[in-house]
């Protein structure tokens, strides 16, 4: 299924499936917010970390299969492949948008 996501998304889960780090991070404001297994992680500095310790151990790609929109709010259904338990399993990542860029995910099931 195509899905047509706002650009910062889209940068996000490119760059994800890339396993690019960089990528990934220049779509999150500066003061931006990440949950994640339980944790969270704020400030460009700790999502840096964030990602670089989950892509080197979970080495994920996501196929995404729907998104729906409530104005800056994203909700994406996305088929997670990689290094864990369980894989593929689907995810839902929640997004929070300011303008161009992700101010807040939060991944779950």
């Amino acid at each position: 299924m195509t899905v047509e996501l706002p650009r910062p998304l889209a940068k996000y889960f490119a760059a994800k499936n890339r396993h690019d780090i960089e990528g990934m991070l220049i779509a999150f404001s500066p003061d931006a917010t990440v949950r994640d297994e339980g944790e969270t992680h704020h400030g460009s500095a700790a999502i840096r970390a964030w990602m670089e310790t989950t892509t080197r151990k979970y080495r994920v790609t996501v196929e995404i299969g729907n998104a729906a929109a409530n104005g800056d709010a994203w909700r994406v259904a996305g088929i997670v492949s990689g290094n864990f338990p369980g894989s593929p399993a689907t995810l839902h990542y929640n997004f929070m948008l300011a303008g161009d860029r992700i101010e807040k995910l939060e991944i779950g099931v």
